[in-house]
């Protein structure tokens, strides 16, 4: 099916919480017809595995989830507060259908968001995600259980605790983390019980901050996409290093011991380097979105390792790294992908990886983590409700041509309409002057034409 899509965007269904887009009624809409698309697998008892991070109306998404899941005859398993790539884990640990988590990843508490996973961990395929929406715009067709077979809903209480030895099974048995101390910023998400307690399982010594959901508080001034508190608490404590998750932990970045900030770009470079050295690099070669600094490119050159870009989403970087076989993947913004231990963005894994790369180098994080200088990038968001619409105006499209020509063979810009939020999203790289002058012709033409 190639029809738009309603719902879903680039990340799963992500939207203001009680707007039209994410309302009790939707999520058991989307419950039922999610169940009976997946019960086409097969005659067995079916099952549905549900995680959330900490935002208050996940317990109001989560109810009608499983009354949908249920009243179509699928058994579901709750797991509570729990990371992202848990429950894309937990999915193939438990051999369910379907996996799902409640989440609106680094947005505010007010926005929330459902992601499905399919059986094999990975999420779900463009065409999957149109089928089920067709089934939930035809509520007719949705087949409910009779009532000898409605299903079961439990909770499942060591969740966390499985998928903490499954994350902490990816780091060398060699080794551990003894002496190093690591400020760990959970950013009142879905991290803030397994991260210190995987970190210090390991051996190393733990402060945590940012660890004390209230509902209300996720990505507050913290996590992954506000670092200032990090900072400040690493250079306070004299620590090794800084790790700061996302709402729900499917991305990371760090905070060297000089309080400095690593991204993801250089992350992968350190990664992809090291794995190639010792032929654990399948493919030579990185996968990362447009976004991608060019620093990042350049550097992998001198390795005589490759890079291939994609649309920006982790789920474009893991349909590539499949199509290629690809193992090392992410994006500027944290999202790492390993996928010979994850299916999906995994930012308690990716840490235990390249926490591994240190100590085996003996090395500072600042001595490792700055593979390459970054080309110059500069980042603007615009508000606009209808960013596809504005961005096919023929002025704006001129406009970004304009930009092009303007910024020539030394740099480049992307302009694009967030799949998750109600933004355009404009990036330039190169000289920093140029770049300016490129974002500002293309801002004007798109303020200029609105709509």
């Amino acid at each position: 099916m190639t029809n738009k899509k309603q719902y879903f965007g680039t990340d799963g269904i992500r939207a203001t919480v009680n707007s039209p887009s994410m309302t009790p009624m939707l999520a058991m809409q989307l419950g039922m017809a999610a169940g009976q698309f997946f019960k086409r697998r097969g005659d067995h008892r079916h099952s549905v595995v549900i995680g959330k991070d900490t935002r208050l109306s996940g317990y109001m998404l989560e109810t009608a989830l499983v009354s949908g899941f249920t009243a179509v005859g699928m058994d579901v398993f709750q797991f509570g507060p729990i990371p992202t790539p848990a429950v894309a884990q937990l999915t193939r640990s438990l051999r369910a259908d379907l996996g799902v988590m409640i989440t609106a990843s680094h947005n505010p508490h007010y926005d929330n968001g459902i992601k499905l996973f399919g059986p094999d961990g990975f999420k779900l395929s463009d065409s999957a995600e149109s089928e089920i929406e067709a089934l939930m715009k035809t509520p007719k067709n949705i087949l409910l259980a009779k009532p000898d077979h409605l299903g079961r809903a439990k909770r499942i209480d060591d969740a966390q605790a499985r998928y903490i030895e499954i994350a902490k099974s990816t780091f060398p048995k060699n080794m551990n983390l003894s002496g190093l101390r690591i400020v760990v910023d959970c950013a009142n998400g879905a991290a803030y019980k397994v991260a210190p307690a995987a970190f210090w399982e390991l051996g190393a010594e733990v402060i945590p901050i940012h660890a004390e959901p209230d509902g209300y508080n996720i990505n507050h001034k913290c996590g992954a996409t506000n670092l200032g508190s990090l900072v400040d608490k690493v250079l306070e404590a004299r620590a090794d290093i800084g790790i700061a998750f996302d709402g729900d932990a499917d991305r990371l970045i760090v905070v060297d011991e000089r309080g400095h900030i690593v991204d993801g770009d250089q992350l992968l470079a350190l990664i992809a380097s090291e794995w190639a050295s010792s032929n654990k690099l399948r493919g030579n070669m990185v996968v990362a979105t447009v976004m991608a600094n060019r620093g990042l490119e350049l550097f992998l050159d001198t390795k005589g390792l490759g890079l291939e870009r994609t649309n920006v989403g982790d789920r474009y970087v893991v349909e590539k790294m499949r199509e290629l076989r690809a193992n090392v993947g992410g994006e500027q913004s944290g999202h790492m992908i390993l996928t010979d231990f994850a299916t999906t963005g995994d930012g308690l894994i990716a840490a235990f990886q390249l926490l591994a790369i240190l100590k085996q180098k003996d090395q500072l994080v600042s001595d490792s983590c700055r593979a390459f200088e970054p080309t110059p990038q500069m980042l603007t968001n615009l508000a606009v409700a209808n960013g596809a619409a504005v961005l096919a105006n023929n002025e704006v499209r001129q406009a970004i041509a304009d930009a092009e020509s303007y910024l020539g063979r030394n740099g480049r810009i992307l302009v694009r309409a967030s799949g998750t939020e109600p933004v355009i999203r404009l990036m330039a790289e190169g000289d920093k002057v140029a770049c300016d002058e490129a974002i500002k012709i293309v801002t004007t033409a798109i303020n200029q034409n609105p709509e």
